[in-house]
């Protein structure tokens, strides 16, 4: 009579997927926020927008959108991207013979908001890395599975997983300035903003 295997009771060392991935937002420049914090973050973002608005002419309001935001997985991929590294050690003639031939890019990401929502969580797994890699800031908007319809109402669209803040000068690049500020001289990175959030004028 053959005898029955044992199953093996003991514990895999390789670490779940989701432990994976949980890991890799937990990168320098990081914030979560949640509760109160959000719902501040949100307001004066609002109004930001609004702000910057009253200097768009008559450009509609899509295009003017698009002027200010990266929208989008892949639009907010491709920004950073195409933005150079972080403090790249790079040689004095490396550095001469790259700002010989190339130009810089025409865009510059100033903060990154991501739905904390999104599923599957791996099509937002890249970006830790490689906001912190070009030294942009994330925010993650957790409003248990509302983040991504914050972040539409944003921008005026039904839902979005990812928006890339663009340096333009205006109202909404005042509000991120503040708020970064705020968050990284008080509480540090990769902190879980739940109802402590510091109030800036």
């Amino acid at each position: 009579m053959a005898k029955k295997k044992k199953k093996s009771t003991k514990a895999s060392s390789k670490p779940a997927k989701q432990d994976v991935l949980q890991d890799q937002f937990h990168q320098p420049g990081t914030y979560n926020f949640q509760g109160k914090p959000l719902k501040d973050l949100l307001t004066r973002l609002k109004r930001g927008i609004e702000s910057a608005k009253l200097t768009k002419g008559t450009l509609p309001d899509k295009l003017w959108m698009k002027e200010q935001f990266a929208i989008g997985v892949n639009d907010v991929t491709r920004t950073l991207e195409r933005m150079p590294r972080a403090n790249a050690e790079r040689s004095t003639l490396e550095s001469s013979i790259a700002s010989n031939d190339q130009k810089a890019p025409a865009i510059q990401l100033q903060a990154v908001l991501v739905a904390w929502d999104c599923n599957p969580r791996w099509l937002t797994a890249h970006f830790p890395k490689l906001a912190s890699s070009r030294g942009v800031p994330l925010l993650f908007v957790r409003d248990r599975k509302a983040g991504s319809l914050q972040l539409g109402k944003l921008v005026n669209l039904k839902t979005a997983v990812a928006i890339g803040v663009k340096v333009r000068g205006t109202g909404i690049n005042m509000v991120i300035t503040e708020i970064i500020d705020s968050m990284a001289v008080e509480l540090g990175p990769t902190k879980d903003l739940c109802e402590n959030l510091i109030a800036v004028a």
